[in-house]
């Protein structure tokens, strides 16, 4: 199939396939992580930022591909999350600006927008890593061009594209020695052939339907999976089961009635329609309240029991949107305060100990779960100050809260700290009496008086700067290196403590996880009491998944 121009039907359905093909292959996606702990998350990154912008595509109805372009640039970036999405976005980026302008495009002009894409996204990098993503993007679009200099098929375009993009994707483990060492492919790279190949496959019409159309719901399922978290410690009004708060008095035996009232028989029948059910009656009337999503059945049957004195009928859907809309509004209306933190971390442990250093809103996420874009900007915003830090304990949302800083209407700097440990030594360091650039550059400065060890337990056997590790092994992390690795927890994480201390060692923090044992952290403590007298410790109960046990040396 000879496909010579591009139109917005086209290029929706390469979105379309596009998206279809990251989420079913994003899982294999994240098996391509190179540590072997249970944080590999590319895949889901890049499918959540890629849905997110496929989403913003398939429900607009531009007729232009620069439009169009435009919906995919920007629900990307929005969507944008862990390192490979926002790369990804910045990708997309690039394209869309390249063809904004465009009603439809040519395979010189897919050629093009892919090449520009691919400089946007070398630029957004400060230090750019070959066998990543970016080599696969840039070989694919070199390709790309030197296609469509010999034909006007954006078919054989995107062929091309492909094919040069697998290439290039096999070749990852030689520019990048850790690849080689585990025996993987640049977990980022491959999830952008799987979009490539999305491309090709909605562009040619060679896909399958299976392959073509999204399962129903699919995207929305997708788009919202990351914001779980979120949505059950504030209820939406989609999630009332029964919407109408109903109320009735009947009059007993007036106006015709047609059945002889039983208390029993009555409160039983009415039980099946709803909840909240309360039911009050003497020999003249009854009342009735009862959360219903059917208030007419309710009136209707008390009706045959006699007159409806009284009724009322409240929605609460549009209640509960009212009062979240009026708490939105007068937090809106408050002053800004002068500063504001906000510190991105999982585990309501964890989040007491960050506020209770001085963080004003905690942002549920890190390692599986990183944020996107869109969910910093709205945290920066719930901060409610003009100048606004953010934390981000993870190195992987470092890119994430950089485009969110870009986009915020206040004044935001990003402190890059990469653990959990870290953030909490640079808020030792906070002081809302300077300025933004200075208390920046001071909590900054601070995450090197920390070292931050993680215990964990690995997911699949691997070999590590020549350290073995076996499926199940409990390995200790120092500083993002895994230095340890044995089948004892208590032992691996003993091992790692005796290897973050050092002579000028004073204080070791244990922050125990959803996983961890609070007798084993008060034995460890002991442990390092005894033998390193000079050192004081500290236990918090963190409640962090995945870690058991989160341990800063200072």
């Amino acid at each position: 199939m000879k496909v010579t121009e591009i139109t917005a039907t086209e290029f929706q359905n390469m979105i379309r396939t596009a998206a279809h093909r990251i989420n079913k292959n994003a899982e294999f996606v994240n098996s391509l992580n190179v540590f072997p702990v249970p944080d590999g998350d590319t895949g889901t990154n890049m499918n959540l930022t890629f849905q997110s912008g496929a989403k913003a595509v398939l429900e607009s109805d531009a007729q232009s591909v620069g439009e169009l372009a435009q919906k995919l640039g920007k629900g990307l970036l929005m969507g944008a999350r862990g390192n490979s999405g926002v790369i990804s976005s910045q990708l997309f980026r690039g394209f869309a600006k390249n063809v904004e302008k465009k009603s439809s495009l040519t395979a010189q002009d897919l050629a093009d927008a892919l090449a520009h894409g691919v400089e946007t996204a070398y630029s957004a990098v400060m230090k750019p890593v070959e066998g990543t993503i970016l080599t696969v993007a840039r070989e694919a679009a070199k390709a790309a061009m030197k296609k469509a200099a010999g034909t006007d098929d954006a078919v054989e375009v995107l062929e091309a594209t492909v094919k040069a993009a697998k290439k290039a994707l096999a070749k990852t483990p030689d520019l990048l020695p850790v690849l080689k060492e585990v025996g993987v492919v640049d977990s980022g790279g491959q999830g952008l052939v799987f979009i490539y190949e999305g491309f090709f496959d909605g562009l040619s019409g060679e896909n399958t339907e299976e392959a073509f159309v999204p399962d129903d719901n699919e995207m929305d399922e997708i788009v919202n999976a990351n914001h779980q978290q979120g949505a059950q410690t504030q209820l939406n009004p989609d999630d009332i089961v029964y919407g109408y708060c109903t109320e009735m008095m009947v009059g007993l035996g007036k106006n015709g009635a047609t059945k002889t009232f039983d208390y029993d028989a009555f409160r039983n029948y009415l039980s099946q329609f709803g909840d909240s059910l309360l039911v009050i009656a003497d020999e003249e009337v009854v009342k009735v309240h009862v959360h219903t999503e059917h208030p007419g059945t309710v009136f209707r049957y008390g009706q045959q029991f006699g007159s409806l004195d009284k009724i009322k009928i409240d929605n609460m859907r549009l209640q509960h949107e009212s009062i979240i809309e009026r708490a939105e509004e007068e937090e809106k209306a408050k002053p800004l305060e002068e500063f504001g933190v906000v510190a991105i971390a999982s585990g309501k442990g964890v989040a007491e100990l960050f506020k209770s250093l001085g963080v004003t809103y905690v942002l549920s996420g890190g390692q599986t779960m990183n944020p996107s874009t869109n969910d910093i900007l709205d945290a920066i915003t719930k901060a409610h100050a003009k100048n606004v830090i953010v934390l981000p304990n993870n190195s992987n949302i470092f890119m994430a809260a950089d485009e969110a800083a870009k986009e915020a209407p206040v004044n935001v700097a990003i402190v890059k700290s990469r653990t959990i440990n870290q953030g909490m030594t640079s808020l030792l360091s906070y002081n809302p009496e300077r300025s933004l650039t200075e208390n920046a550059s001071e909590m900054t400065a601070a995450l090197a008086n920390v070292v931050s060890g993680q215990v964990t337990q690995s997911i699949r056997n691997s070999t590590i700067g020549g350290l073995e590790i076996h499926d199940g092994d409990w390995i200790g992390i120092i500083d993002g290196d895994i230095k340890v690795a044995t089948s004892d927890r208590l032992s691996a994480t003993t091992a790692m403590i005796d290897a973050m201390i050092d002579e000028d060692s004073e204080i070791v923090t244990l922050i125990v996880g959803a996983d961890g044992s609070e007798e084993e952290a008060e034995q460890l403590g002991s442990t390092i009491e005894d033998k390193y007298p000079e050192i004081e410790v500290e236990i918090h109960d963190g409640g962090q998944p995945l870690y058991p046990y989160l341990v800063s040396v200072e």
